[in-house]
């Protein structure tokens, strides 16, 4: 087990570079390349991956060109975004790219030709979410794109093309990674067994009507409101023994649609079915931080010391809108991990493994970090 501080001795492989502004696609994309290959003194790169704000989304094509031209391959991965990041900085409301480039004994890999346990980052728009490769047993991570009213268009690329389907996958090879996800909620009960349901509408929980329940688990200031601040509630759904899935994570977060207030009953966003267990949590803006601290030390201890490099992809209902201006969760990994480089996106849902399956996240960040050397 690694101590903090304690990183791999290959020399640094991986670096980032950002640009943004005024609109200028094709300088955004040379400087944020250039950027990264100044800062490990490379001349050109064995991968970069890319992620560029939703403006680009229309015609990523002249960007992927510029940066496949400035770091001399044609490995080029990525996506569109609301906003971007990088260690240096968080994007929101601007034209820019951001790039990591992969240099050395480092490179993006093919992910449909990834061994079955190795991690596979994935990248896909909305229309492609298919729970067909949801339900696979493949480690993947990553998030789906996102722009500002959810319509689109939105765009993600591999190899330097764009990719018709809408939905790409990657390994980074020569490292080991690990996954840690940040939800971020308060939670209000203990896993508790849905007993009555009928389509999205969770009917009786623990023997009580579902709305009672909930009413009776919020926070006095919460509950004295004169409305539910149903934007903040969430129902988790939980996997395998319950008594510990919390703490372990085994979860997944489902928005709550509305209280309905003539059958007590909660409309969710999935079907729950008789048997299953959910518990009732809140959106906090404490909890977030400490969960995002937490997720950073468990990547560590995952990884038997600190990563050498990190992909960050927060839930784009977090970041700085959510933390009062200041992007808490790049602060604290920075913080966490001083000079490592960061890149990422904000997305319209994350994606993270549970167990072997992959899961798609709300409200969360998922931190993935890289240590140089194959574990």
């Amino acid at each position: 087990m690694g101590d903090k501080g304690s990183r791999g001795h290959f020399g640094q492989q991986v670096a980032t570079g950002l640009s943004y502004g005024r609109p200028d696609k094709i300088g955004h994309v040379e400087r944020a390349v250039k950027s990264a290959l100044k800062k490990i003194k490379a001349q050109h790169a064995n991968g970069v991956l890319l992620f560029l704000t939703s403006d680009y989304a229309h015609n990523p094509n002249p960007a992927l060109r510029a940066a496949a031209r400035v770091a001399s391959c044609t490995q080029i991965t990525g996506a569109t975004g609301i906003g971007i990041l990088t260690e240096e900085e968080w994007v929101i409301d601007s034209s820019g790219a951001a790039a990591m480039v992969f240099t050395d004994q480092v490179r993006l890999g093919l992910g449909q030709h990834a061994d079955h346990d190795q991690l596979r980052l994935t990248l896909c728009t909305p229309p492609a979410v298919s729970a067909r490769w949801l339900d696979e047993p493949v480690k993947r991570f990553g998030a789906i794109t996102s722009d500002e009213f959810g319509h689109g268009p939105f765009a993600v690329w591999t190899a330097g093309a764009l990719a018709k389907n809408g939905f790409v996958e990657a390994t980074v090879e020569g490292v080991s990674g690990a996954v840690s996800v940040a939800r971020g909620i308060q939670v209000l009960t203990a896993p508790m067994q849905v007993d009555e349901t009928r389509g999205f509408d969770v009917h009786r929980v623990a023997s009580y009507p579902a709305l009672h329940v909930l009413i009776n688990a919020l926070p006095e200031s919460v509950r004295k409101q004169k409305h539910v601040p149903l934007h903040l509630l969430m129902c988790g759904v939980t996997f395998g023994e319950p008594e510990t899935a919390i703490e372990e994570g085994r979860f997944r977060l489902d928005h709550i649609i509305s209280a309905n207030a003539d059958d007590r009953s909660i409309t969710l966003s999935h079907e729950l079915q008789p048997g299953e267990r959910l518990f009732w949590a809140m959106r906090d803006r404490l909890t977030a931080e400490r969960t995002m601290l937490d997720a950073a030390r468990r990547c560590r201890r995952q990884l038997g010391g600190d990563p050498d490099f990190a992909l960050m992809f927060p839930c784009l209902s977090r970041g700085p809108l959510f933390f009062g201006g200041t992007d808490k969760d790049v602060v604290t990994v920075r913080n966490e991990f001083p000079d490592m480089p960061i890149i990422g996106f904000y997305g319209n849902g994350e994606l993270a493994p549970i167990s072997e399956y992959c899961h798609l996240h709300q409200y969360s960040t998922v931190l993935t970090g890289f240590r140089y050397g194959q574990s």
